[in-house]
């Protein structure tokens, strides 16, 4: 009996870094048409942190995504996947800056990254 819950939790223990390393992959994402300079923040509907450089904006519509690949790492980004941003234009821009967002307490301001393009996409298995 011993044995059996000893396996059993070296088993969980095991599973859990394959788990945490397949939320973190970067999907596929087959680009469809060029990549846009501003997209209306009213076609957005939220978004995907995929990684320090990735994040996927899903668009108003059936499976329409806006994958932007940020020029550099954002630090914190993939960790926290949450960020914010600021606009006085109604849309958002590949010369706008996020900042991620970090809980602890209350949210804390982090890093401050530049956006790029925004390439529209498919993407495999999307969620």
């Amino acid at each position: 009996m011993r044995y059996a819950a000893l396996a059993a939790c070296c088993l969980v223990l095991l599973a859990v870094p394959g788990a945490a390393r397949d939320r973190n992959q970067v999907p596929a994402a087959t680009p469809i048409g060029p990549a846009r300079n501003c997209v209306p923040l009213a076609q957005l509907r939220d978004s995907l942190v995929r990684s320090d450089r990735v994040i996927d904006f899903r668009a108003s519509g059936r499976d329409r995504y806006y994958r932007v690949t940020l020029p550099q790492s954002c630090p914190g980004l993939e960790s926290e996947r949450r960020f914010s941003y600021a606009t006085l234009l109604s849309q958002l821009c590949a010369q706008d800056i996020i900042t991620v967002l970090y809980q602890g307490g209350g949210p804390m301001r982090g890093a401050g990254c530049g956006l790029a393009p925004f390439q529209p996409v498919t993407i495999a298995h999307a969620r």
